[in-house]
């Protein structure tokens, strides 16, 4: 049975994601202890709520290195919701918040005109031409997932985008990699069937 880590950093709605993670086999751990962190076979930074707690949160806890020192060693890391705008270098939710550095890019509100936050199920789909491998493998094109976000990130380097939603008509970054580096704007735990086989994806990964 494969180790899934969650931060407890005191944001995240970790409840949701354990039992998720559960159904597919996983033993989940809620910790702030470095070593038993370390010592997982994958590590999820969940998040709700504001950039710039999130990453105070982290910050006093020690977690930023933490997380970089996991994320060296080459084990699959997942940020959702918040826990991917965190990836970014920086956002401008309530002034300027430096960011984790993992995706090269900035975290800025959704510029619509249909009413915020965009909350809901929308269809997401692939900005590069396959989905092999990582957390998106043998997802049907179009699939719907759960969203509850204002913000949203822009990456720098669109190589970096797995796949894109559209909300009023255009494109939102739906989900990220990195290299050993994942992230979803939607909820996954949240997400229904769909949502459960993108964890399968991330546990066995």
């Amino acid at each position: 049975m494969r180790k899934i880590g969650l931060l407890d950093y005191g944001i995240g709605n970790v409840k949701s994601i354990q039992n998720a993670l559960t159904k597919e086999g996983a033993k989940s751990i809620l910790s702030k202890e470095r070593q038993e962190i370390l010592n997982c076979d994958a590590l999820i930074l969940p998040g709700v709520g504001a950039y710039a707690k999130g990453m105070e949160n982290l910050i006093e806890r020690s977690f930023v290195e933490l997380i970089h020192e996991f994320v060296a060693t080459g084990k699959p890391f997942l940020g959702i919701c918040l826990g991917m705008q965190m990836l970014f270098d920086d956002s401008e939710e309530f002034g300027y918040t430096k960011g984790l550095g993992l995706i090269q890019g900035s975290v800025k509100k959704l510029d619509v005109e249909l009413r915020l936050p965009h909350i809901g199920w929308s269809s997401i789909n692939p900005h590069r031409k396959e989905w092999k491998g990582g957390i998106l493998n043998d997802i049907p094109l179009g699939e719907k997932v759960y969203f509850v976000h204002t913000y949203a990130g822009y990456p720098s380097n669109e190589n970096d985008v797995l796949a894109y939603c559209e909300y009023d008509g255009k494109k939102v970054c739906a989900a990220v990699q990195k290299d050993n580096v994942f992230g979803t704007q939607f909820h996954p735990e949240k997400s229904g069937n769909i949502g459960l086989r993108i964890m399968n994806n991330f546990i066995n990964i």
